[in-house]
């Protein structure tokens, strides 16, 4: 019976682009996918937007949309990087679609009947003006041990201190710079600290199914003191409205926290594909067979060995058979950093016409089993992609087929020789050793085997020399034998290479008029087989091209006096995306529930009034802003807010620190300006 497997990455959260850390961890799952499946497996390969929390409903609410229209623009860009990687993922959701709400909720019942979750009272900093209880890093101020300004609530950039917000000095808001006070709400909290909890944890984290370094880590959390408690506390796993998120059942006003919906994404992303094929996803999970794991990084895993297992296991639901942890990626030894242009932008990478299999192939050289960080040296990425794809591999192909189809018909030979055979019968020994490198995650050691490999068969190409024997009288059987030997080669080579190179593969399988390639097709001979016409399937890296991922960021000019730095530069055609006419302010008023903004009737030549909401209460009166002209965006998007629907934005000036120097001053254009004027 073919091994059935569900796998899943960790879910990205839907606040940004893919950087090359989240590739990284999508090529090492989808090799090890696409070999089991060359194994024969049946593999569901799923992932999802991880949609909800604070961070999200901020930044939706600042590009002027919903939640939910924010990260579905977010996932809307997600195929291109996805695609142009070659990332095959049987399913992409999000953790906002209705399968994450009912099995979230679900999972949540199931731990309350089973006496895990408790209610109790904690204090925390509400922000007057946002109205809304504040996360730590939206709360910043001095650090307490060593007075450094504008610091996170949780800890310090500057000295390290780690503290709890309510220890910061002069502590503020930092979505509205109000001054936030204490308040007591019910939390809700899964009781970890359980004994039932902390004694499958245990078991589950310390019986060999962990990379040794994550459960040593993870270890940590079962030390006893001297009264027998561990470090497992119960985990807070609500938060107050407003919030961007599943509601707790029976808990109006409550969310839980986004930590514990988004895992539930992974069975929700799974439960999305399988109604689509019309499947049970009980009937599956329930199968003992069916194996499930998961792909993260070193940074998340508290949360996937403590948290995820026991909200399964005591659900009564199916449990990981293991966590696949991985490091990050540095750039030459750096962490990577856009502002000292170490950053790589996968999309970047695409653009300026990298092969997207270099990356593919220079990421497996480098990952094995172990939680280490892996560097991607530019250098190094020329020179190993270029000896060893093109040069050991690719060559092997473009030095025989041309002889094959100019002198035989495209048709390989029959008789290989002894020497052809013992070659090939080398290859095929190693496919053992090399499924088990790939079952084992171990893709650095599996391509150095390949290249080896390789190196034989390159060893019989100098031996035989086929550009010699095409010269000579007589020698057109062992021309033919040695060609067909090198044919076969490759075609064994790509076997093997194939998860790592999907698209090549596909290319090669196409140019020998072959099936798609499977592990087993190894231990069968092509034979008598005719082959298509060869066409040259990679080309080296251009080190220019690769230059391109690291230009320089454009440095800032220096600020004016008394000023804030100028912003980055821009080209005219930036500039002339911004629409700025000249606006006849017909009326202004105050918006009951805001201290900061006036509701401003624009005149701007269309034969309609545009309603725009401008945060100036604090410098004008609304009769004196009546019957004057400003400058307006006109282009910019309608953004919905609590008080209405906003149409634009009016142009005013401000000094970079408005503590030091208040001031607001709306821009008013010299007389003889006329509503609807474009301003260039």
């Amino acid at each position: 019976m073919a091994r059935q497997l569900f796998v899943t990455t960790a879910l990205p959260y839907a606040n940004g682009a893919f950087h090359i850390g989240h590739i990284m961890e999508y090529i090492q799952a989808d090799t090890w996918v696409r070999a089991q499946r060359m194994r024969g497996a049946e593999v569901n390969f799923v992932c999802a937007d991880d949609a909800h929390g604070a961070p999200i409903m901020i930044a939706a609410e600042k590009a002027g949309k919903t939640p939910q229209q924010f990260v579905a623009d977010i996932a809307a860009g997600r195929p291109a990087y996805l695609n142009g990687f070659h990332i095959a993922f049987d399913n992409w959701h999000s953790t906002d679609g209705p399968e994450n709400h009912a099995l979230a909720q679900s999972i949540y019942r199931a731990l309350r009947k089973n006496e895990l979750i408790d209610v109790r009272t904690v204090e925390q900093f509400f922000d007057p003006d946002k109205k809304m209880f504040l996360p730590d890093r939206f709360i910043k101020g001095e650090c307490p041990k060593c007075g450094t300004k504008d610091q996170y609530g949780d800890n310090c950039e500057s000295c390290g201190a780690v503290y709890s917000p309510t220890e910061l000095k002069h502590p503020y808001s930092a979505l509205s710079g109000a001054t936030p006070v204490l308040r007591t709400s019910e939390h809700y909290f899964f009781k970890l600290s359980d004994p039932r909890c902390v004694e499958f944890l245990e078991q589950w984290t310390q019986d060999g199914k962990l990379q040794p370094e994550v459960a040593n880590k993870v270890k940590e959390w079962f030390t006893r003191d001297e009264d027998g408690k561990t470090g497992l506390g119960d985990w807070d796993i609500s938060r107050d409205a407003p919030y961007f998120g599943i509601e707790i059942p029976d808990a109006p006003g409550k969310y839980f926290y986004v930590w514990l919906d988004a895992p539930v994404g992974y069975l929700a992303s799974l439960q999305n594909l399988l109604d689509k094929r019309g499947e049970d996803m009980a009937a599956y999970l329930a199968d003992p067979a069916v194996e499930q794991y998961h792909f993260i990084g070193k940074d998340i895993v508290t949360f996937h060995t403590l948290f995820w297992p026991a909200m399964l296991h005591f659900s009564g639901r199916k449990v990981p058979n293991n966590v696949f942890v991985h490091g990050f990626i540095t750039v030459s030894g750096e962490k990577m950093s856009k502002s000292r242009g170490t950053g790589i932008s996968p999309l970047r990478y695409l653009e300026v016409g990298l092969n997207p299999e270099w990356l593919r192939y220079y990421i497996a050289a480098k990952l094995n089993a172990r939680v280490e960080d892996i560097d991607f040296n530019p250098e190094d990425f020329v020179a190993r992609v270029n000896a060893d794809l093109v040069g050991k591999y690719i060559n092997i192909a473009s030095r025989a087929a041309g002889f094959i189809t100019k002198r035989f018909d495209g048709h390989l030979s029959g008789d290989l020789g002894v020497e052809g055979r013992v070659l090939l019968d080398g290859l095929r020994a190693q496919r053992a050793a090399i499924e088990l490198l790939y079952e084992e995650r171990e893709f650095g050691r599996c391509v150095r085997e390949i290249m080896l490999l390789a190196d034989r068969v390159n060893e019989f190409v100098d031996q035989h020399k086929p550009w010699d024997l095409a010269r000579q009288v007589g020698q057109e059987a062992a021309l033919h034998d040695t060609c067909s030997v090198c044919i076969e080669a490759f075609r064994l080579l790509t076997i093997y290479l194939k998860p790592i190179l999907p698209a090549l593969a596909a290319q090669v399988e196409s140019f020998l008029r072959v099936a798609p390639l499977q592990f087993a097709d190894a231990q069968r001979a092509l034979g008598h087989h005719a082959i298509g016409e060869y066409k040259h399937l990679m080309q080296r890296v251009d080190a220019a091209k690769v230059d391109l991922l690291f230009e320089a960021p454009a440095e800032a000019p220096p600020p004016a006096p008394g000023g804030e730095a100028l912003a980055a530069e821009i080209k005219i055609d930036d500039f002339a995306k911004v629409d700025l006419r000249i606006a006849l302010i017909v009326n202004a008023e105050h918006v009951e529930g805001s201290d900061k903004l006036l509701r401003l009737t624009l005149d701007v030549g269309e034969g309609r009034p545009r309603n725009v909401f401008s945060g100036i209460k604090s410098a004008y009166k609304p009769e004196d802003l009546i019957g004057k002209h400003t400058v307006m965006v006109a282009n910019l998007a309608p953004r919905k807010m609590k008080f209405g629907l906003s149409e634009g934005m009016v142009l005013a000036a401000s000094h970079a620190d408005e503590k030091a120097h208040p001031g607001i001053f709306v821009l008013e254009p010299w007389p003889g300006s006329k509503p609807g004027m474009r301003v260039r």
